[in-house]
């Protein structure tokens, strides 16, 4: 159990790591950060520079048994900050307004309690996830070899969700992200002068077409097996002047689904759809792909352990709201082993992610530190 000194003085850990946030792919300082508070706990070893900038602590029990997974995000947004808090964000821009924050410190504390008290077989694995936010990170991670050396059994993650009672966690032994991609499409025609149109080949004609073409290929719906969603989430022609008609227009796409292979079918639709419309009105098209994630299903063993561990706990829990549509780059954990993610509630009325005015409740550290702790006992016993 974690003492009030060590509540005290992880809150003010979680408080500096608020004020220098980094974002995906940047997160440099913040990793060193992570590394050094993990040194202090001497765990069997430390493995940096994981899918980029991730780290990861291995607790080994020197007993045979499976490796179990806990998951944490380094990075932060690219958003400013609007609070008053005297631990706000010191870098322009950026920020911790998804939680990132305190989830690393659950995961500092779930050390501290297992480097005191030690697994009785298996191994703990503290796996610090880079790149979360822009769907890169896991995939990253899963894909360096050396994580083959850390590769878990069973792997689980929490995320605080507003919109629940504080303390109270929803999962399910289903669906609990959908998979996205966001498709870039860049359409090249030949630019005129604004009076002679007709020299030039707009890409007008195609965006016309596109718009809702690529929407009908994804009309949203109720969140089962066909469930696909297509939003247009920028679109660009030319410049802002009267006397050019454009040769060139972006369009960026977001493709939402409940499975990965739905994913493909309906990229391989949208470039179809481009394709088309851009031999017709004799453009040339160029894709571009970012913030791929793949969906975070939940393994029904790993969900029932988690669920098995928060009623020993006490710690209420159901399933409301369930699935999202919204993504979270822990799926590919699931890829191999049995993974389970929790949505921990800071309270009903708590600001929403993303927003310039969300902050971490503090008070969540020992209830995420305490949950994932009983994961390890349950599974990993104690020495």
């Amino acid at each position: 159990m974690l003492t009030n000194s060590d509540i005290e003085d992880l809150t003010q850990f979680r408080r500096a790591l608020h004020q220098y946030p980094e974002v995906s792919g940047e997160e440099i300082e913040t990793a060193r950060t992570i590394a050094a508070e993990l040194e202090k706990l001497s765990p069997t070893r430390i493995l940096t520079g994981l899918g980029g900038h991730g780290v990861a602590a291995v607790f080994e029990s020197g007993t045979p048994g499976p490796t179990v997974l806990f998951r944490a995000e380094l990075d932060a947004l690219p958003i400013p900050e609007e609070h008053d808090i005297p631990w706000v964000s010191k870098v322009p821009g950026k920020s911790h307004v998804c939680g990132h924050d305190g989830h690393m410190t659950m995961l500092l504390a779930l050390g501290r309690l297992v480097a005191r008290q030690p697994v009785a077989h298996g191994r703990v694995v503290l796996m610090f996830q880079p790149a979360e936010e822009d769907g890169s990170g896991a995939r990253a991670v899963v894909n360096d070899p050396a994580y083959a050396e850390i590769a878990a059994d069973y792997a689980f993650a929490i995320h605080v969700e507003p919109g629940r009672p504080f303390g109270h966690v929803d999962t399910a032994p289903t669906l609990i992200n959908c998979a996205s991609k966001g498709i870039a499409v860049t359409l090249r025609g030949k630019t005129a002068h604004a009076a002679s149109p007709e020299d030039g080949r707009s890409p007008a004609p195609a965006l016309a077409e596109l718009i809702p073409a690529l929407q009908a290929l994804g009309p949203g719906g109720a969140l089962d097996d066909n469930f696909r969603l297509v939003t247009l989430t920028h679109l660009r022609m030319g410049e802002p002047t009267f006397g050019v008609a454009p040769g060139e227009a972006v369009l960026y796409a977001t493709l939402r689904s409940t499975r990965d292979d739905a994913l493909a079918e309906i990229e391989e639709a949208l470039r179809a759809e481009v394709a088309r419309a851009a031999e017709t009105h004799g453009l040339t098209a160029e894709f571009a792909e970012s913030d791929h994630f793949a969906a975070s299903i939940n393994d029904p063993e790993a969900y029932a352990i988690a669920a098995a561990a928060m009623d020993a706990l006490g710690v209420s829990h159901g399933q409301r709201n369930l699935p999202m549509r919204a993504s979270e780059d822990f799926g590919l954990f699931g890829r191999d082993a049995k993974a389970a993610m929790l949505c921990l509630g800071p309270g009903e009325n708590y600001a929403a992610l993303h927003n310039p005015d969300y902050d971490f409740p503090d008070d969540l550290i020992p209830i995420g530190a305490g949950i994932f702790e009983q994961i390890a006992r349950d599974l990993l016993g104690t020495a």
